[in-house]
């Protein structure tokens, strides 16, 4: 009989071992839902960390970010530590200011290759190894847990919104029809306006075509299940399920949104607006929403 895993249980594991959630999950039901032997297997695998400092909860910390190249490039530095107490340090806030000088001049492409790049304001260790001397002075465990940079092209704007207590930050990436409409006040406000929004709202994706498709069934799933129990005939069904997915997309895709600012204008009508403002099209390409203790 196959063992239900469920998100309690997850979380749980998540919670002991730091381990990513598709981790956890399969660790799970390797296991029959076993959490001890769960913990074994993921540390067999060099997954989990030994029950160390590195091994603590790390709620707090700080989201550092920048815009750079005129306004083309941007980067977000998500850094986890235990307590609020050292996150509002202001030796800790240096340390996020020099990781995310490290984001401003690297290449890398995900943040296991960050971490192992030479530490730029000392090459003689890496930034795994600086984040390690980092933990040692705070006392407390101290962890890169996400990056994100965005490089847009000769018609691209890069955005930011970053929460005043540094919890919580965006990027946005928008693409103009030309230098001039990129360059221009109206464009330069507009990808502003969207980071703020994104922050706000937290949507997925940027339309439908970027919300995955396996989130789409199991939404279907759901909308037809509920239909059934209220007893609705069989015929109906799918259309009822229809109307609920285009109401979730709605819901939590960005363009079709209600902007935070103003309800009665969505981001697509507020992106259309600033476009003609800049004297072009602009479209939105890509965005980043990092908030400290998500995924």
């Amino acid at each position: 009989m196959t063992t239900v895993i469920t998100a309690k249980a997850v979380s749980e594991l998540r919670q002991r071992t730091g381990a990513g959630m598709m981790d956890c999950k399969k660790a799970l039901e390797e296991n029959g839902g076993d959490m001890d032997a769960s913990v074994e297997y993921l540390r067999k695998k060099g997954i989990a960390k030994a029950e160390k400092r590195a091994d603590r909860s790390t709620s707090e910390g700080i989201i550092g970010g920048e815009i750079f190249n005129g306004s083309r490039s941007g980067v977000l530095v998500e850094v986890a530590c235990e307590t609020d107490f050292v996150a509002r340090n202001e030796d800790f806030g240096k340390v996020v200011a020099q990781l995310v000088a490290q984001r401003v001049h690297s290449t890398a492409a995900d943040i296991e290759t960050f971490l192992a790049e030479p530490f730029a304001a000392d090459p003689s260790q890496s930034v795994t190894e600086f984040v390690k001397i980092t933990s040692s002075k705070t006392g407390e465990a101290v962890n890169v847990k996400r990056v994100a940079r965005f490089d847009a092209g000769e018609n691209g704007v890069v955005g930011m919104y970053r929460h005043h207590n540094g919890k919580l930050a965006t990027l946005v990436q928008v693409t103009a029809s030309t230098p001039e409409a990129a360059a221009h006040e109206a464009t330069q406000l507009l990808v502003k306006f969207i980071a703020e929004h994104i922050a706000a709202a937290a949507p997925l994706a940027v339309d439908r075509t970027g919300v995955p498709a396996e989130t789409i069934e199991s939404e279907k799933r759901i909308a037809e299940e509920q239909a059934r129990e209220t007893g609705k005939p069989e015929a109906m069904i799918e259309k009822i399920a229809t109307g609920k997915i285009e109401a979730f997309l709605k819901d939590v895709t960005l363009m079709p949104q209600s902007w935070v600012r103003d309800p009665a204008i969505t981001i697509a009508a507020l992106v259309k607006d600033h476009a003609e403002r800049a004297g072009g099209t602009i479209t939105v390409d890509r965005f980043a929403r990092l908030q400290l203790g998500a995924e």
